[in-house]
């Protein structure tokens, strides 16, 4: 695994009451074609628990899962932003985080290579790909 751009992010929600600090790659980022990540249109960078750490507002945070509540989504109760969220999931290496890398103080997402997945159709096996996978038709490419 290249390593070259791991390295220790912090980021917030807008109004500051919550703060964390993540360590991975921003470079990369991933998207998702279900309801949720279609609607909020969140760039996401999935870490392992370890490589996460909440450094304040834990009582500012509100949480929000659905479906097969394969993650929970935490925002800031106060102005609303969804910073991370958190669940597992086997065909993508079982307990992860996920951040918003738009929540990160020094990366642009802007400049995030982004990949995506086909969690509208629950399609995780398929893996990532470069184009984003359909979200009204059966993705079956």
């Amino acid at each position: 695994m290249d390593t070259t751009n791991v390295k220790k992010h912090e980021g917030s929600c807008h109004c500051g009451a919550v703060r964390f600090e993540v360590t991975l790659d921003a470079t990369k980022g991933t998207r998702c074609n279900c309801s949720i990540c279609t609607k909020t249109g969140i760039v996401g960078g999935l870490v392992k628990p370890d490589a996460f750490k909440l450094l304040q507002g834990e009582d500012s945070l509100g949480s929000y899962e659905w479906g097969h509540k394969v993650a929970k989504r935490r925002f800031c109760k106060h102005c609303g932003v969804q910073c991370f969220g958190s669940g597992y999931l086997e065909v993508i290496g079982g307990d992860f985080v996920s951040v918003n890398l738009s929540c990160l103080d020094d990366v642009d997402v802007g400049e995030v290579k982004i990949g995506h997945w086909d969690g509208r159709h629950d399609a995780w096996q398929k893996g990532m790909r470069e184009t984003p996978w359909p979200v009204f038709t059966n993705a079956t490419a």
